[in-house]
């Protein structure tokens, strides 16, 4: 019998393409929770071949970002967010040219 894939490796595989990654993030930043931003972001540096393959600086950044999401939370980021809800806009995520 084949061996299905699990969500997991199906999820990582769609990451790989840009566009999909691009749309996963969006949706999560929708949700205003940092820890799906958190897990998100895990999954989509796993699909583009893990935080080894960032560069130093890109990875500091990272776990910056990190060290903020699991200490307070709500960040200054979803605040901008619920403002341009209330304006009727929002941001988006979109694939570098």
């Amino acid at each position: 019998m084949p061996r299905s894939t699990s969500y997991h490796e199906k999820l990582i595989q769609d990451l790989k393409d840009p566009l999909e990654a691009a749309a996963y993030i969006e949706v999560v930043l929708e949700e205003s929770d940092p820890r799906m931003l958190s897990k998100a972001l895990k999954n989509v540096i796993e699909a583009y071949g893990g935080i080894d393959q960032l560069s130093t600086q890109v990875q500091q950044v990272y776990h910056q970002l990190e060290q903020i999401l699991s200490e307070k939370g709500e960040i200054e980021f979803y605040r901008l967010n619920s403002l341009l809800d209330a304006l009727g806009l929002r941001l988006a995520v979109t694939v570098k040219p």
